[in-house]
């Protein structure tokens, strides 16, 4: 299964950006989308923003990550309670 995840441009130059999502950043590449701009939202798989998306999408993307991981750490709390 592929996953895309949607970060927001931070830095620019030339056809690599840096990316943020939730706090985490890396290094990217636009090649695949020349046309943004610091501040847009793209969906980055394997290293290159794929395509651009609006806030709205990507807000509730980065919900469901958020809600994802209370899950495992719920989960991993019932595991360690369990255990002891």
């Amino acid at each position: 299964m592929c996953l895309a995840v949607p970060a927001r441009i931070v830095e620019k130059d030339g056809d690599k950006a840096t990316a943020d999502a939730m706090g985490n950043r890396w290094e990217i590449r636009i090649t695949l989308t020349p046309e943004v701009e610091v501040g847009d939202i793209v969906l980055i798989h394997a290293g290159y923003a794929i395509a651009k998306v609006d806030e709205e999408q990507a807000t509730k993307t980065w919900e469901l990550f958020e809600q994802i991981a209370e899950m495992e750490s719920e989960r991993q709390q019932a595991e360690e309670k369990d255990k002891g």
